[in-house]
């Protein structure tokens, strides 16, 4: 949240860490204290029992997201076009609205969740996530036990650390992500000279972010989950195929590859499919490898033909 105001410059003074009132009340902007959101006076807390508010609800449903906003999600509804002005000025507007929301969906959202409390399952986790961007935060402050205790200081390396993290995502995101946008619908267009199917999309080099895309393709060319896999060049030189996962869902895979290949590699598994140079299939199913375009092709076709497809 400080290293929003910093960076569109909404205070040209010092931060100030207190709940004082007396002194809150000589702020320009106060976040995540205070108990009053009101934009007007930038005033920034989500702790009053009467906040409720969502990104959908406060954009009157033009960003489809209803996670409670924490103060930090406050600030980047107000303040976040103007930090992608600033980051990515040569990106369209059109664009960075799709960064922007992006950003949270992927970003900020989760940021919010667990201020508020909100578990991301409503299951019981099957082993612990420590790795977050809120867990490395949480580290950064100062051992209970600890004589000097630095907590400006922590907190000064936990705003630089946060920064950071979001100028990666945005410049991944405008530099990297939305690039692959041509490449993927490019090959989801023309999936139809690549198998008669229409279930088998070829990219020839791997590596791009193609996943979202394609699930954006299908939604508006009416054949959602029709793509069953994906068959790419790798780095080394040989060809993946990899089954389209199911959106929203995790590891889930549209069609595994056939059970019976999981786990097998090279000529054993070349042998038991009747395909030269393969390489690999993962244990799960999700994807595979081969030596040739056409080997990786065939893999594909046949797993699609195994499944009556």
């Amino acid at each position: 949240k400080q290293w929003y105001q910093r960076r569109v410059a909404i205070t040209a003074g010092q931060i100030v860490r207190t709940r004082s009132p007396d002194l809150l009340s000589q702020c320009d902007v106060v976040v995540d204290v205070g108990g009053v959101y009101d934009p007007a006076k930038h005033r920034y807390d989500h702790h009053q029992r009467s906040f409720t508010g969502t990104m959908s609800s406060l954009t009157d449903g033009k960003l489809p997201f209803d996670t409670k906003l924490s103060s930090a999600g406050l600030v980047y509804l107000h303040f976040g076009r103007s930090v992608l002005d600033q980051l990515i000025p040569e990106v369209s507007d059109d664009h960075k609205e799709i960064i922007y929301s992006r950003i949270y969906e992927y970003f900020m959202e989760e940021i919010d969740a667990v201020d508020n409390g909100i578990n991301a399952t409503e299951e019981k986790p099957k082993y612990h996530v420590t790795t977050t961007l809120g867990g490395r935060v949480r580290d950064l402050n100062p051992p209970w036990n600890e004589t000097k205790q630095d907590f400006d200081g922590q907190f000064e390396r936990a705003v630089a650390m946060v920064g950071e993290e979001l100028v990666k995502r945005v410049n991944g995101m405008a530099n990297v992500w939305l690039p692959a946008l041509k490449i993927v619908k490019a090959a989801f267009e023309k999936r139809l000279d690549v198998d008669s199917s229409g279930q088998i999309v070829k990219f020839e080099q791997g590596g791009c972010p193609w996943k979202e895309h394609l699930y954006k393709l299908e939604s508006g060319a009416d054949c959602e989950g029709s793509v069953k896999y994906v068959v790419y060049g790798d780095s080394n030189g040989s060809w993946r195929v990899q089954a389209v996962g199911v959106k929203g869902e995790g590891f889930a895979s549209r069609l595994p590859l056939p059970e019976a290949w999981r786990g097998v590699r090279d000529q054993e598994l070349s042998d038991l499919i009747a395909i030269p140079d393969c390489i690999f299939v993962h244990a799960s199913g999700f994807i595979g490898g081969n030596k040739t375009e056409e080997g990786a092709m065939t893999m594909a076709k046949q797993a699609l033909k195994l499944a009556n497809l």
